[in-house]
């Protein structure tokens, strides 16, 4: 049986963890990427789905391109960011469920669904990316997740050779400098936005 985590654990993963809008001089390398996905591929999505696929924007040159398609102050910390991640679904994701799922035949629920394939793409790839910042800071790292930048572009500039993916949303990774962030907005108690039936 699972254990509590100690406070020390459960402070890095979520009372004292940031989201950051800008990152020490630090690279990231691509082990620590495979390192996060080794962890975010274990949480659950429905049916094992697995939709989430995901470009890592590390060169400055994908960074840049990646910039120019977001608007406010977004650009600038993508520019900087040591990694820029993409959070895309890939709307075909049941194609791959034979291996992904081989307990039953879960390809034949969704084909020819198309409202349910997105919406089982958007809520599982959405999942994926809460993974994708828990695995992150897990692991020591932070995140800057984000929505402000045009999808149809993203999807157009990244995911052009996988007419079937969208863009979710964006997040930088690297290591947060504490300089770039402000204080800590409210959380609600437990009685503001729950009851227990």
């Amino acid at each position: 049986m699972a254990e509590p985590l100690d406070a020390h654990a459960l402070d890095q993963l979520f009372r004292t963890a940031r989201t950051y809008n800008g990152y020490l001089d630090k690279p990231v390398s691509e082990d620590q990427l495979r390192a996060i996905w080794d962890l975010m591929k274990m949480g659950p999505t429905s049916a094992n789905q697995q939709p989430v696929r995901m470009v890592w924007c590390v060169s400055q040159e994908a960074k840049e391109k990646l910039a120019a398609l977001a608007g406010g102050t977004n650009p600038d910390k993508i520019r900087k960011a040591p990694v820029t991640a993409i959070i895309g679904m890939d709307l075909d994701f049941h194609e791959q469920l034979p291996w992904l799922f081989p307990h039953t035949d879960a390809k034949s629920w969704f084909e020819g669904n198309e409202a349910l394939r997105e919406s089982h793409a958007f809520r599982n790839s959405s999942l994926q990316g809460a993974y994708f910042i828990m695995a992150a800071r897990a692991l020591g790292l932070d995140t800057g997740p984000m929505s402000g930048f045009s999808n149809e572009a993203v999807d157009k500039a990244f995911f052009a050779d996988q007419p079937r993916v969208r863009s979710n949303f964006i997040s930088t990774l690297g290591y947060g400098d504490p300089a770039t962030i402000f204080e800590r907005s409210p959380r609600p108690e437990f009685e503001k936005f729950n009851r227990i039936d």
